[in-house]
């Protein structure tokens, strides 16, 4: 069970190499996984997570043959989801009273799934440290919502290692647990992979918590996370390719997503493929028919592509259930910076081109004005939209009109205050008109005041709703009022109603 990790560091984790599902059916595992627990042994010995529930038994009968489980001073619980804290209760049961080091966020999750048990919880946040003796110490680092809004990170000084947690994983069996030692392509497919379809709906905490570790000048020599291979040979350099994945990430590269009932929506994605090669050669292009591919391996795709064609028949007045449900997971990603279109047949009424383009526009994608949208089979006329539905998707050529929207706000602006609100007009030598203009001036600072743009703060996540940017995504223009943004709202990242947030 033990492998060598640093000095006094080991891994004691468990791996998993028949996992086929993670999160329930929501992600597919291919090459297996690792739920990976570390010991560090110097004055103080820290057990660094557990593992899954079914392993439990296996894990902890491995683990007492490595060490009397009484010798263990305090556990350090990164995260509170099941795959890391499955095994904590048991062991608790052998070990009671034993401190238990993770953010108070973790408390609520771990109470919340296991029940108030009466754990010796000691609360952290981020630059709390913990002395374990041997010149050592563990400095903890809030990641919230990286994956959940309980994760932390937990970094071994002297050794200079920091347990990222969820952070810079994958789902990838590994029995030779370096990455250095690992099969480089695949590595990184199964990195990018997991990023893509866990934390990318999260992505925008990615660059903020990484400058904020970096800034807190700590030598990183290894990055070891609760799933996958340990970076030891150039641990920055994941590091690196989430700072690049994060930040709207996208290839040379088109991909095209459908599903077809008698083949028809099946010829355009194929008609739609040639023509993207023919006009752009230099351009990778993807087909991906929903019923055969994993979902999962679908979105990565979509991830690294600058432009997505999206296509299903109508079928009774809306899409296939295989694209409404991969429709309304890609809104959940939050990808940003891609254009997409969309295309299918349809019979005795349309509607699935529509319902398409509109959860694009849900999804944040930038859609293209023009479709293809075929009655019964596509013929001729139908295929010869598509070298210009091509063209636009691949953005050589704009929708007319784009700016002209901004232009009249901007007209519009020049006749109202900071507020929105109308300016008075004044007539040359009218007193009452000279009278309105004075009072309207001196009520100007309250006025300002009372209008001047807040910010309402998810108290979980900590996503921000200003007023002054508002959220273009889900159509809350700029200047739009807390109060005026209906209370159903709920915060995109976590979705916590709006009742809870904070005004600032």
């Amino acid at each position: 069970m033990r492998k060598h990790v640093k000095s006094n560091v080991s891994w004691v984790g468990y791996l998993d190499w028949d996992l086929k599902k993670f999160h329930g059916d929501e992600f597919s595992v291919d090459h297996g996984s690792s739920q990976n627990a570390y010991l560090i042994e110097e004055e103080k010995t820290v057990l660094v997570d557990t593992v899954w529930l079914p392993h439990t038994e296996d894990w902890l009968n491995s683990l007492k043959a490595e060490i009397d489980l009484k010798r263990i001073d305090c556990i350090v619980m990164n995260h509170g989801e099941q795959d890391h804290s499955g095994a904590l209760p048991v062991l608790m049961k052998e070990i009671p009273g034993t401190p238990i080091y993770c953010t108070a966020n973790a408390v609520k999750s771990l109470e919340g799934q296991y029940g108030k048990q009466g754990w010796n919880f000691h609360p952290v946040k981020t630059g709390d440290t913990l002395d374990i003796g041997n010149g050592k110490k563990l400095i903890f680092i809030e990641m919230r919502m990286l994956h959940w809004p309980d994760s932390m990170a937990t970094y071994l000084t002297g050794d200079n290692i920091l347990f990222s947690m969820d952070a810079f994983g994958q789902h990838y069996a590994c029995a030779e647990f370096f990455n250095d030692k690992a099969d480089q392509e695949l590595l990184y497919r199964e990195a990018m992979k997991y990023f893509v379809n866990i934390l990318h709906p999260f992505a925008r905490f990615v660059r903020p918590k990484i400058d904020e570790i970096l800034a807190m000048n700590l030598p990183i020599d290894m990055i070891a996370p609760s799933h996958g291979v340990i970076w030891r040979d150039d641990p920055l350099q994941i590091v690196t390719k989430y700072a690049e994945w994060a930040d709207n990430y996208q290839e040379n590269q088109v991909t095209v997503v459908y599903d077809t009932m008698w083949k028809g929506t099946e010829k355009l994605a194929y008609a739609i493929a040639d023509e993207v090669h023919a006009q752009s050669p230099d351009t990778r292009v993807k087909v991906m028919n929903l019923s055969h591919e994993d979902k999962n391996d679908v979105m990565t795709e979509v991830f690294r592509s600058k432009a997505i064609a999206v296509g299903s028949p109508t079928c009774v007045n809306d899409v296939l259930t295989s694209v409404a449900g991969w429709l309304s997971m890609l809104r959940t990603l939050q990808f940003r910076g891609k254009r997409g279109g969309a295309f299918g047949c349809y019979g005795w009424g349309g509607g699935a081109v529509k319902i398409i383009q509109e959860d694009l526009k849900k999804a944040g994608f930038t859609v293209i004005g023009q479709s293809v949208a075929s009655l019964w089979n596509p013929d001729e006329e139908d295929f010869a939209k598509i070298p210009s539905f091509v063209q636009e998707l691949l953005g050589e050529n704009s929708p007319a009109g784009e700016k002209s929207a901004a232009d009249g706000a901007d007209a519009k602006t020049e006749k109202t205050n900071g507020a929105g609100v109308a300016k008075p007009e004044t007539g040359a030598g009218s007193a009452d008109s000279a009278s309105r203009t004075a009072a309207a001036e001196k009520a100007q600072p309250a006025e300002t005041a009372a209008s001047a743009p807040r910010k309402a703060v998810c108290p979980v996540c900590g996503w921000t709703y200003d007023e002054a940017v508002g959220y273009p995504e889900a159509g809350i223009p700029a200047g739009t009022r807390w109060e005026d943004i209906p209370d159903s709202f709920r915060c995109p990242v976590c979705k916590v109603p709006k009742a809870k947030f904070e005004l600032k």
